[in-house]
């Protein structure tokens, strides 16, 4: 590798630790959702939009390789892997507990003022609190396994999540690209609201936990 590529590879924008940038557009894009759920107001589909896409690529985007703590360490010492550093400067996983932390005391005191939760805020809460289980149940089940891995316990929990958010979203698009979404009686019009709810909602939760 000739010395120029590794040396721009290494100088990551305004000479801050590498991810810092993504880090404050996150966390000036949390700020702003978090302030105008607050203040009831209407979020914007392109403020709710780059939220989920600025979540999803932070979140995804830091190094994940299964390997022991003392086998990274040596293969970035042998250089074998960069070496990953730490936004802000800040220790590790300090940013997504601070997006998590502005999410939980968003929907604290959204409670508190109101008595109950928006519907506006509940839409992005939700989202968010989906996604968010997902990374938190993939971190966990990877962790619980990790030194003694059980390949059919973990073969057959992958297919009992897949196979139920597969089977949820099929009748959800079906209902859509079949054209009987509108054909839906009105008793059962809520239901079918929840329905989706709870399918987007799934899907999510999937991806996190991948």
């Amino acid at each position: 590798m000739s010395t120029d590529a590794t040396s721009h590879r290494a100088s990551p924008p305004l000479g801050l630790p590498k991810g810092s940038v993504r880090a404050l557009l996150t966390l000036l894009i949390v700020a702003v959702v978090c302030r105008e759920l607050y203040a009831e107001k209407e979020l914007g589909v392109l403020w709710s939009e780059t939220l989920m896409i600025a979540l999803a690529h932070y979140f995804t985007s830091r190094r994940f390789i299964d390997l022991p703590q003392d086998v990274l360490e040596r293969l970035e010492r042998d250089g074998h892997l960069p070496q990953e550093s730490n936004p802000l400067y800040l220790p590790r996983n300090s940013i997504r507990l601070i997006i998590a932390a502005a999410f939980a005391g968003l929907g604290i005191l959204l409670y508190r003022t109101f008595d109950t939760i928006p519907y506006s805020a509940w839409t992005i809460l939700g989202v968010v609190f989906a996604y968010a289980v997902g990374l938190l149940t993939g971190g966990i089940w990877k962790r619980l396994f990790r030194r003694k891995p059980n390949v059919k316990l973990n073969r057959w929990w992958n297919n009992i999540k897949a196979g139920v958010v597969l089977a949820a979203l099929l009748i959800t698009a079906m209902a859509y690209l079949l054209g009987l979404r509108d054909l839906v009686p009105e008793q059962f019009e809520q239901f079918a609201a929840q329905f989706e709810k709870v399918t987007l909602g799934l899907v999510l939760f999937y991806f996190g936990s991948r």
